[in-house]
């Protein structure tokens, strides 16, 4: 009786072994979502982060057949709050409807709205040269005053409304508008700071005046502070968690492979003024262009 249930066992275990991976049960499927640019900031060859770009290879993620957890790999110097704001409660809400764990592992930067992405994580980890952090608000500009003036330019701007055009870099600053740029800031920093203490609980580690200073630091000293749980790879934590079968599979964005390489979505209303569908102007982009180049500029990169 022993033999031949051993010998059931052998059978079944060989049968089990040449069916493909995906069928296979001792074979953990992790899904794993991309998020890499600059958050809000499209750019013709670089479409960046934002919901509508994420929304589907989110989706189709937690969506996964026989998935056991979910991973988002970040590389982004941060952008647009509200963009970070919204694939962060996309994901948290899609881990909590599918009863999924996500793990989310920094790349080079995961900073100001890019460490708002890494929040999402149950388990944030980072390389040990990567930087966290920069949990802030930040707007810049330029003032060209004295710049239209020399030139001899006269700057004509009609409004319905006295204060349409603050801020106005054609114009002087005014202290009432700058009141109001700080009071908008602050109100932004705090939302941020409230999902850090929300997400990161006991695990934070230092006074919040240093925390959410908007400084930034690399990996071993972001475990440290408590922004990140540990410092390794993608493949390395989730093989140590699930096995060394466990299954990568990378979910790609919607579109076809051309339309995703080039970026055809944003490239084409780039050589217009006025794009039917509302789509950047060739100067709109190149603005974008360089104010995404900044952002990764400031963390050395």
């Amino acid at each position: 009786m022993f033999a031949m249930t051993n010998s059931k066992t052998k059978k079944s275990s060989f049968m089990a072994r040449l069916l493909p991976k995906r069928f296979r049960k001792d074979h953990p499927l992790v899904p794993v979502v991309r998020l890499t640019g600059a958050i809000g900031m499209a750019t013709p060859l670089r479409p960046g982060i934002a919901l509508e770009t994420c929304a589907g290879a989110l989706e189709r993620a937690f969506s996964a057949r026989g998935a056991v957890a979910v991973a988002v790999s970040i590389n982004s110097p941060g952008g647009s709050p509200v963009q970070s704001n919204l694939i962060f409660k996309r994901i948290r809400a899609l881990a909590a409807e599918k009863s999924i764990p996500v793990y989310t592992f920094c790349e080079d930067v995961a900073a100001s709205g890019g460490y708002m992405l890494a929040c999402a994580g149950d388990e944030i980890y980072a390389d040990p040269s990567s930087i966290i952090g920069s949990i802030g608000v930040v707007s810049s500009g330029f003032g060209f005053t004295k710049a239209i003036e020399k030139l001899g330019v006269e700057r004509r701007v009609y409004t319905a409304g006295a204060r349409k055009v603050i801020l106005d870099p054609f114009q002087e600053e005014k202290p009432e508008d700058i009141k109001q740029l700080l009071a908008i800031q602050k109100e932004i920093h705090q939302t941020f700071m409230a999902l850090v203490r929300e997400r990161r609980a006991e695990a934070l580690n230092g006074t919040e005046k240093k925390l959410f200073s908007g400084e930034f630091w690399a990996g071993e000293k972001a475990v440290e502070l408590g922004l990140i749980d540990d410092l390794g790879d993608l493949r390395s934590v989730l093989r140590s968690k699930f096995g060394e079968h466990v299954r990568l599979k990378v979910m790609t964005r919607e579109g076809g492979w051309l339309k995703r390489r080039l970026g055809l979505k944003n490239l084409i209303p780039a050589f217009t003024t006025f794009a039917s569908d509302g789509g950047f102007s060739l100067t709109e982009d190149a603005l974008s262009t360089i104010e995404a180049r900044a952002l990764w500029a400031r963390f050395g990169l």
